[in-house]
């Protein structure tokens, strides 16, 4: 059963769900969210991943239901991924994984880079690896829509979910993921920002990183960028998953658990 718990963190409190075994002989997995998104993204996929070790998703600072950082300085992929290891002190002094999607691989990167010698796996759902010209295309898409009578922002917001689902994203599916956004209040787009700043520093931090990695790549919108990647790993692996898209968190929530936990595995094995 998915439960849900408030940590404290450098900003406040961090909201997280997870499920914790009472029986644990793995290592925990960590699971970071996409922009605009919340820990809400893993709800229906933390338990498959759960069976014998604990998997906790957590919101980043200013997302779902954690305090917000302050408005300057501006929150950074770096200080969302020093969120990750407060939830993860706070429930082992044991190696962990870390699993994230769009943003959250950046996260997921960056806290496998913070502690090298306390990461095991990483997987990253797409890799969003971008060209300068991408970075200052989506930094123009995705800049904060103001506020009007007439909803332009949350218009916006359900054509691009719309536009963008997967295979097997019901519309109850997108009206969830919908909410998630709102919950990011004025500041929703400081996630979107943190990942474009962060973008070429993503790409190093691929060549750095010497825990093993897996790029699970859907046919979403990061489905042609994810494939640079190959080039730029250090320790890493693709897998093409073609007949997915966004949702698949939820609508292929136990086939890609079983890829994750296998994949998992084998770098305990090879710890």
């Amino acid at each position: 059963m998915v439960r849900r718990f408030y940590l404290d963190g450098r900003y406040g409190q961090i909201h997280c769900r997870g499920v914790i075994p009472g029986r644990m002989t793995k290592p925990g997995i960590i699971c970071c969210h996409m922009s605009p998104k919340s820990s809400q993204s893993f709800e229906t996929i933390l338990p498959f991943l759960a069976r014998d070790r604990f998997a906790v998703a957590l919101d980043y600072p200013g997302y779902g239901e954690s305090d917000r950082p302050p408005e300057y300085p501006q929150v950074r992929v770096e200080d969302y991924a020093n969120s990750v290891w407060e939830v993860a002190d706070s429930l082992t002094n044991s190696p962990i994984h870390v699993v994230g999607i769009h943003t959250g691989a950046m996260v997921a990167v960056e806290t496998a880079h913070q502690r090298p010698d306390q990461t095991l796996g990483i997987v990253n759902i797409s890799a969003p690896v971008f060209t300068e010209e991408e970075v200052a295309a989506l930094a123009n898409e995705y800049s904060p829509i103001p506020l009007d009578e007439s909803g332009s922002r949350f218009r916006t917001m359900w054509e691009r979910i719309l536009f963008h689902r997967g295979p097997g994203m019901t519309l109850e599916m997108a009206a969830n993921s919908l909410s998630e956004n709102l919950k990011g209040g004025e500041n929703y787009e400081h996630g979107h920002r943190a990942s474009f700043n962060y973008a070429p520093t993503y790409k190093k931090r691929l060549g750095e990183i010497g825990n093993p990695l897996l790029v699970m790549n859907p046919n979403d919108d990061c489905f042609e960028q994810s494939k640079r990647a190959d080039s730029l790993m250090k320790n890493g692996k693709r897998l093409d998953l073609p007949s997915w898209g966004h949702g698949l968190l939820h609508a292929h929530a136990e086939a890609a658990a079983q890829i994750m936990l296998e994949f998992l595995d084998s770098a305990e094995a090879d710890a």
